[in-house]
């Protein structure tokens, strides 16, 4: 274990998602963004100064190479994660990446074999894991007040036509693939309250297409996608992903079902975030009425620190288990593995619709 005196970042895509990562960094004393790297030259010297940074570079090989950088944050386009992580890897230096960890199997076997062979740690930064609800229902289960959880459900629904003109990257990658191609934040906190689990197989299936690009291209992405995954424990997750349709967005909606409670989140404004749990009555409680009793300490030691970073305060506190897992004080709660769990059903998803919505197995990262 070592304690950091200094931890000198990176950040690419500054000029995008990557610049939101700035007040989380900045609640860190021990964190310096060092340089940032961008391929929008125009705007590259505006988000240097706004992260306040030494170092911009529009090429990401030059920063890692040139730069005195400890570890680099990746908030690029989907399809960057894993040949931008693979070569920071392979120069040693700490990895947080967005998600989703990657695009394709076969590349997402590349990024497993580069940290196996690295001196750096990687962590995904899956910040809906880090969303104030998830987090007391995950210490809730961890307390085994859930029993045996068995089956969980997520759904992300946000219509993004719109972005997709705007960072045009999704109308290839989100909505311009078949299956279920962005379900990490659906996914990642119902496994996180099913510890030592994973999926084992998909089924996926899609509602059809009921909706035109600008150009008048229907879009590969079904409207509304859904992904069945089979648990190792025999347990079940439903999983639904739906950027197309026309409705107020819905992109935190969660269920999970044990032997002894049962948790529903709110599905619209003024709605609560409802539990049961046996040893607590017949009755729904409201979760926020366990938030004292569940949210961990952690929380309220830093919430002060944490109040103004985004996703309601999600983006500080992974950015400290980024921290604690370099310095070894804490376990990685999103390293390569559990990044893998979060990320391959979705990319077999996308060939179970491709073959009739056929049952296909997901492999297990760790036997890679």
């Amino acid at each position: 274990m070592q304690t950091l005196d200094r931890l000198n970042v990176g950040i690419v895509g500054a000029c995008g998602r990557g610049a939101g990562f700035k007040t989380a960094c900045d609640a860190m004393p021990q964190v310096a963004i060092h340089a940032v790297c961008d391929i929008n030259a125009d705007n590259l010297s505006a988000a240097r100064e706004r992260l306040g940074a030494r170092e911009q570079y529009t090429d990401y090989e030059a920063m890692l190479d040139r730069s005195d950088l400890d570890a680099v944050i990746i908030g690029t386009p989907m399809h960057f994660h894993v040949p931008m992580a693979v070569a920071a890897l392979e120069r040693n230096l700490h990895v947080i990446s967005e998600v989703t960890a990657g695009v394709s199997v076969e590349e997402c076997r590349q990024l497993v074999v580069a940290c196996k062979g690295s001196r750096g740690i990687y962590m995904m930064a899956e910040n809906y894991t880090y969303m104030q609800p998830n987090v007391i229902v995950r210490e809730i289960v961890s307390r085994g007040l859930f029993g045996t959880p068995y089956y969980g459900e997520g759904e992300y629904i946000h219509e993004l036509k719109g972005l997709n003109e705007i960072t045009v990257w999704r109308r290839r990658w989100q909505t311009g693939v078949n299956g279920v191609t962005y379900g990490t934040h659906s996914l990642g906190p119902i496994l996180q309250w099913m510890p030592g689990d994973r999926v084992t197989s998909v089924c996926g299936v899609g509602s059809g297409h009921h909706y035109k690009d600008p150009r008048g291209m229907e879009y590969e992405n079904e409207d509304s996608c859904l992904m069945l995954c089979k648990m190792a424990s025999g347990g079940l997750i439903k999983i639904r992903v739906d950027m197309l349709s026309d409705r107020p967005h819905a992109m935190t909606n969660y269920q999970l079902q044990g032997t002894d409670g049962c948790y529903e989140s709110a599905r619209a404004r003024g709605e609560r975030n409802r539990i049961w749990l046996r040893g607590r009555g017949p009755d729904w409680l409201s979760l926020e009425d366990l938030r004292e009793e569940f949210l961990p300490e952690l929380w309220k030691e830093h919430a002060a620190r944490a109040v103004s970073a985004g996703h309601g305060g999600g983006d500080y506190y992974e950015i400290l288990d980024f921290i604690h897992a370099i310095e070894g004080t804490r376990p990685n709660p999103i390293d390569i593995h559990a990044a893998m769990d979060m990320t391959l059903p979705g990319l077999i998803s996308q060939q179970s619709i491709a073959q009739d919505s056929a049952w296909l197995p997901v492999s297990d990262s760790r036997e890679w």
